[in-house]
């Protein structure tokens, strides 16, 4: 063959970069993620030092380095503790309650948007519903309490029409609990909703067309095309929502709860907030905290493994 023949380059396939190619051709985006990196490193990585809290009989004055090292012992009565049981127990609800919650209404609320033809109304509402996204809870707290109170809007309304007596929704442990989920669900299900109609405008119109033809009216065109097309985005949800079946928003039971409800309205994070900043017990409130991190770590794994095996959804 002679010297300058021409090498036949596969055009199904793209060329390879060597390593050290692959590193320096977008030095430029690496250059911009640096700062990124750098801040996640400091606040991120950097106080999982403090974890060692959790095996310590720690003191401030001794430091991290100095305080004597006492083992299991606050695993220990982390589990002979009852309470500890009992905030987890309200934890596992909230949160439980919260992700099929926020899993069925936005899912339905999705299917019934769909049907509306008039754009101008459909984006209306739907500004509407996930408006309530974007306050925080402290803002949003302070409007619940005030409207919520026994001399509030809500329990005047109740009054004057039902002619009960006023309801103590923040004082009562059984009413504290429908507050915490509806309220939840109220500022949410309008953001999640987005998921799902972001899913239905993926969905062939010529399925529709052809549906019509065979003469399926638009309760069969949903319940043979709408709803399966939903069935895989709404496994995803469900399987990535597990990873936060420990986390029931602590924003929203801090600024809502009090010391009238901690049995039935306590939850983990709380928990550790008051025995660790408020009552200097440091290192239980490590331990506690980094049982909740453990479990939630396996928690993510498990529901990506699910995501994947049953969506074929994947990060990684």
């Amino acid at each position: 063959m002679e010297a300058n023949t021409i090498q036949q380059v596969n055009p199904g396939k793209t060329p390879r970069l060597s390593g050290k190619k692959r590193v320096k051709q977008p030095w430029m985006l690496h250059f911009m993620v640096l700062p990124a990196a750098v801040m996640v490193f400091i606040f991120s990585y950097i106080p999982m030092g403090g974890i060692l809290m959790a095996f310590q009989d720690y003191k401030p004055k001794l430091g991290l380095l100095g305080s004597p090292w006492v083992g299991l012992k606050h695993f220990e009565y982390m589990w002979e503790n009852d309470y500890f049981l009992q905030i987890t127990w309200n934890t596992l609800f909230f949160a439980g309650t919260k992700i099929i919650m926020n899993l069925i209404i936005p899912f339905f609320f999705a299917l019934l948007l769909n049907e509306v033809r008039k754009m101008a109304l459909k984006r209306t509402i739907q500004t509407l519903v996930y408006l309530p996204h974007f306050l925080s809870w402290v803002t949003l707290s302070g409007i619940l309490i005030d409207m919520l109170a026994q001399t509030g809007l809500i329990n005047q309304f109740i009054s004057s029409v039902f002619g009960i007596k006023p309801i103590f929704f923040l004082g009562d442990g059984s009413w504290f609990r429908f507050t915490i989920i509806f309220s939840d669900v109220w500022k949410e299900f309008g953001f999640n909703m987005i998921i799902f109609l972001a899913a239905l405008s993926g969905i062939s119109p010529s399925l529709y067309e052809a549906a019509e033809v065979d003469g399926a009216g638009r309760w069969k065109q949903t319940v043979y095309i709408t709803i399966p097309a939903l069935i895989p985005i709404a496994i995803v949800v469900a399987t990535l929502a597990l990873g936060n079946v420990l986390n029931a928003n602590f924003d929203q039971v801090f600024n809502l709860y009090s010391p009238l409800i901690y049995q039935q309205g306590d939850i983990i994070d709380t928990f550790v907030y008051r025995e660790g900043l408020l009552s200097g017990q440091f290192s239980f409130a490590t331990a506690v905290n980094l049982f909740k991190s453990a479990i939630s770590l396996i928690l993510i794994v498990i529901s990506y493994r699910l995501a994947y095996r049953f969506a074929g959804y994947r990060i990684f």
